[in-house]
């Protein structure tokens, strides 16, 4: 028991605050103008998804990174 948790007293020590502001485009910030396919193989620009209501985006990174 004591050995695990000098490890995470020491892991803790060693974490690194990270500045989320430098990550990429914030919450309720405007993207920026993009060209990319979708996976039909379609490309599709901002104004290609924004509906009637705008668009809402969801990106997600697989946990195997």
């Amino acid at each position: 028991m004591r050995f695990a948790l000098a490890l995470f007293v020491a892991g803790a020590a060693m974490a690194q605050k990270i500045d989320v502001a430098k990550l990429g485009p914030q919450v309720g910030a405007a993207i920026p103008e993009f060209s990319l396919q979708d996976q039909f193989g379609k490309t599709q620009t901002r104004e290609s998804i924004l509906g009637p209501k705008g668009a809402m985006l969801v990106f997600v990174r697989s946990a195997d990174w």
